[in-house]
């Protein structure tokens, strides 16, 4: 697939993130475009909403779109507002809450198999 319309996708409700389950409400992501070697995504947070400490195998980059979200990578704590970008390196413990309403841009690399990233 070349092209992707936000309008076209749907959101998935996910329950949990590589077997940690979301905690604070609802968490929805747009998986809006796979590449041969990344994926992007749209996420929608309510405020408290968070995906717990978690590791995964590929790199992710996220970029705030809207609201703020505090985010730990190791032991550091970040509070991201909208235009900022952060790191989560492939095998580093990391977490993301929404402080209030926010969307964030994730972009994985390599691309992981969306089903099962979002399994329980």
């Amino acid at each position: 697939m070349i092209l992707s319309k936000n309008s076209d996708v749907k959101a998935i409700s996910v329950k949990a993130i590589e077997g940690e389950a979301v905690y604070g409400g609802e968490l929805l992501v747009k998986p809006m475009l796979m590449g041969d070697e990344m994926t992007i995504m749209e996420i929608h947070y309510t405020p408290g909403v968070g995906a717990p400490l978690h590791v995964h195998t590929h790199e992710s980059l996220v970029y705030v779109v809207r609201g703020k979200v505090k985010t730990m990578v190791r032991e550091d704590v970040h509070i991201l507002e909208p235009g900022d970008v952060c790191r989560h390196p492939a095998g580093v413990p990391h977490s993301v809450e929404a402080l209030e309403e926010s969307v964030m841009v994730e972009i994985k690399s390599p691309a992981p198999d969306i089903a099962n990233f979002f399994k329980t």
